[in-house]
Order: structure tokens, then sequence, then C-alpha cells
């Protein structure tokens, strides 16, 4: 009786795992879909994308649009633009979040945190409140049509990443830090040698978040960037939807072209950045 039982939970247990399995395929399928279907229209002909029913698989395939679509954007200009943008206040957040978060976490003084509440409180306040101040204050200082003002704002630290941060550094034991200042070190020693090696997932997190929302950007570089040649990839993207017609064979060839480094930045570094997000909660 008792290895029938085991058979039949092991049988049951087996059939919850293909249950499982064919849920998480079937999702996994439906939410790929809308990118199948882009890929699948950058393959073909223009008057291929207009016939009803629908043609789902191209005939011919039509590689050329990708060729065409990456002469006619500009595309290695652009990524160039994209690249500085991403890079140069990628930097920036790196420092300033990492070194307030620091300070969020490790040191103890008077109003610590009412200031933690309140930069808590500045991510209820959506962009679209102070976009316009922004846009003035850079007018007079004249950054505008320049990256600076896509990079600058970063220097100054993005509060969603330093709770993050602040989460990750909260769960890495006080002890290293005495053991630390014991043998002669000081409280730059202990930021530098003790909790950035420590928490490289919560830092894999925050460049996974910040490139692909920088590398996302339309409406920064939209409103600050007014020369063509300036222009970043989900700028020029758009530049496709034309007055009175659109390529759209080569708007999807394009797209695929723009999506695909932030496809393959999750695929190599998804398991740091689930890690990461995991142990920000572990303590608050």
């Amino acid at each position: 009786m008792t290895s029938i039982f085991v058979i039949k939970k092991q049988h049951l247990v087996f059939i919850k795992k293909i249950i499982l399995y064919v849920v998480l395929t079937s999702t996994g399928f439906f939410l790929a879909l809308p990118f199948l279907w882009t890929l699948l229209t950058a393959l073909k002909e223009p008057a291929q994308i207009w016939i009803f029913p629908p043609q789902l698989i191209p005939k011919p395939f039509v590689w050329q649009n990708f060729p065409k679509a990456f002469s006619v954007m500009h595309f290695v200009l652009h990524l160039k633009n994209t690249l500085i943008v991403v890079f140069g206040s990628l930097a920036g957040v790196l420092l300033s979040c990492s070194l307030v978060a620091y300070g969020f976490a490790r040191f103890r003084f008077p109003g610590r945190d009412i200031l933690f509440i309140i930069l808590l409180g500045t991510l209820m306040i959506p962009a679209q409140v102070t976009i316009i101040p922004l846009f003035i204050i850079f007018v007079r200082i004249g950054w505008v049509n320049s990256f600076k003002p896509l990079i600058v704002p970063a220097f100054f630290g993005y509060p969603f990443y330093i709770f993050l941060l602040r989460q990750f550094f909260m769960t890495i034991p006080r002890e290293l830090d005495e053991a630390t200042i014991i043998d002669g070190g000081s409280y730059f020693t202990i930021f530098a040698h003790v909790i950035l090696p420590l928490c490289k997932p919560a830092l894999a997190a925050v460049i996974i978040f910040h490139f692909i929302g920088s590398w996302n950007d339309f409406f920064g570089p939209l409103i600050y960037l007014n020369d063509n040649t300036k222009y970043t990839l989900s700028v020029a993207l758009a530049n496709f939807q034309g007055v009175y017609g659109t390529h759209w064979e080569w708007l999807m060839a394009a797209s695929i072209m723009v999506a695909l480094p932030c496809i393959v930045l999750f695929f190599f570094t998804q398991k740091f950045f689930i890690h990461g997000i995991a142990l920000t909660g572990m303590k608050g």
C-alpha cells in the first residue's frame, strides 16, 4: 500500500509539472506574439501587410527590409547618440544613488528617517508636473538641444534606485563595517571595498532598469533635442511615420533592431536582476 501511495504521489507531482509547463509555455507564447508579429511584418512586402485575411508567413521573406531600414534611419548615428545618453546617465545614477543609499543605510544622523520619507514621497510626483519648470531652467542656462538635460540630472539621484540600493545595503551585516574600521579603514573604504562588491545583484538590477528606461525614453529627447543629428533611436524611429504614408515594413524592421539590445541585455542578466530584486525586500 505504501509503495502504491508513493507511485500515485509521484504521478500526481508529474501531472502538476506538466500542467504548470503547459500554462507557462502558453502564457509565454501569447506574450511573445506581438514581437513575433512585428518580426514577420518586417519580412513582408508592402502589399502583403494589408492582405485580408492576414497572411502570417511572408512569401517570400524580404530580408532586404532590414538593411534598407538601417540606412534610411541612419542607425549608426542615432545609436551613437543613444549610447552617449544611456551610459552618461547610467554613470551618474550608479555614482549618486549608491552614495545616497549608503548614507541612508549606514549613517545615523538627525532627521534621517524624515528625509528618507520625503525622498520616497517624491516618487508620487508625476514627471509631467516637473517637465515645464525643468524645461524653463534648461532653456535659461542654454542646455536645450544638447545631451546635458538627459545626462546631468542623473548625477543628482533617482528616488527609486536609491530606495532599491538602500534596501539591499540594509541586508549587509554591520560587523563587516566594524571590522574594516578596526583594520584602519575609513567610511569610503567600507563603501568601495565592502559594500559595493557585495551588492552586485542590486547594482545589476539598477543597471537593467535604467538602461531599458533610458534606451526607450522618447519624451525627454523629443523635448530637449531639436537637431535631427542628435536624435536618439526612439525619436528617430518615430520619423518613419510620415504625414502622407508609412513604410510599415521598414518601421517594423527598425523596431526589431532597436528592441534587440534590451532583449539581449535582459536575457544574459536576468539571473542577477531577479536575485537583486528578491534580496532588496528582505529587510526594511
